[in-house]
């Protein structure tokens, strides 16, 4: 079963941006309530919403965390079905406005466990460096450095990631996130278009995104009409929060790392692209753009609404139906790698 969590979205969501809680010269100058505050002394508060859980295996499913870059400590949850064939391998980013969350939480957790029994598929867990103490492109160099380390995993052959590894099938890969994590999956496959050769024996055969955390600095009609319910997870004033916290100083939100350049010679290597869109989301005309852009490139795209949803169902269950809505995704997400 795919693990909820507990917690007060009302509260969470409300954004003080550069309030002056003064003390002693320390100011607040950014704020997600219960999610992040940051001091313009440069200090960070990240209260533990949700619990980190270690990489405890199912009856059917073994996880373990592995170090994937030294030079920063970077690791990642890796998860293995039991089986004796060889699996499809998705890469998969945790999302949390690029600035909270952990491949530990314990709602990641639960949701790729059951993922990977679902879909039957190896699944890389990437843990990735935090904003705003690692602005992008930090998130995206990381991304990048476990496709590396996963190319080398192909090649090398080692006894120590033998357990997994020599059921991988890495000719099959898959890139994918949630909110956030769907955002560094995308720019990581646009990277990887031009660095083809070079990771080989790897062959990324489709793109998972997850409501795609993307913006702009003109609001769609969905970000300004969308009534968000009392448990949404994300709202407007806390997703600009996240874009200042997390885009280079000085950028605004028509960042190319934010308001991609969608255009057909951009897009037009991507492989099959699966966008998974809540119906409830403040993002889901953002989603649907891409859907469109994406198809007008010539690129195969799957589009799937989860109707009376919102942003973060999948690993919230902050709604009665979070849970179905959930075990649909899961499906279709099974279907389109076995389609490829």
């Amino acid at each position: 079963m795919v693990t909820a969590i507990s917690y007060d979205p009302k509260q969470n969501l409300n954004v003080r941006s550069k309030e002056h809680h003064q003390q002693h010269g320390i100011v607040v100058v950014e704020e997600i309530e219960g999610l992040i505050k940051v001091y313009n002394n440069g200090h960070i508060e990240r209260p533990p919403i949700v619990p980190n859980v270690p990489p405890n295996s199912l009856p059917d499913v073994t996880a373990k965390d592995v170090i994937f870059h030294n030079p920063t400590n970077l690791w990642s949850r890796i998860y293995l079905p039991n089986t004796s064939k060889k699996l499809p391998l998705l890469v998969y980013f945790h999302g949390g406005g690029f600035s909270v969350g952990s491949a530990a939480w314990k709602c990641y957790h639960g949701f790729l466990s059951t993922l990977a029994s679902k879909v039957g598929c190896v699944i890389m867990s990437v843990n990735y460096r935090l904003a705003p103490e690692n602005r992008l492109p930090a998130a995206y160099d990381d991304g990048f450095h476990a496709i590396t380390w996963l190319k080398n995993q192909a090649v090398a052959n080692s006894k120590e990631q033998n357990w997994w590894s020599s059921k991988c099938n890495f000719s099959n890969m898959f890139l994918s996130g949630d909110s956030a994590g769907a955002n560094i999956a995308y720019h990581i496959a646009i990277r990887l278009i031009n660095s083809y050769n070079l990771m080989k024996p790897l062959c990324l055969r489709g793109l998972i995104l997850i409501q795609p955390f993307f913006g702009g600095e003109s609001r769609t009609h969905s970000e300004k009409y969308s009534v968000q319910p009392s448990y949404s997870a994300l709202n407007l004033s806390a997703s600009d929060t996240f874009w200042r916290i997390a885009l280079p100083v000085g950028s605004n939100r028509d960042h190319p790392w934010c308001k991609p350049r969608l255009s057909s010679s951009n897009n037009m290597k991507l492989p099959s692209t699966l966008i998974c869109i809540a119906e409830m989301d403040i993002l889901k005309d953002r989603n649907l753009e891409m859907c469109s852009v994406l198809e007008d490139a010539g690129i195969r795209v799957e589009k799937q609404v989860y109707k009376d949803v919102g942003h973060a169902f999948h690993i919230l269950h902050n709604s009665p139906l979070s849970q179905p809505r959930t075990h649909d995704m899961m499906s279709h997400i099974n279907a389109f790698i076995y389609r490829q």
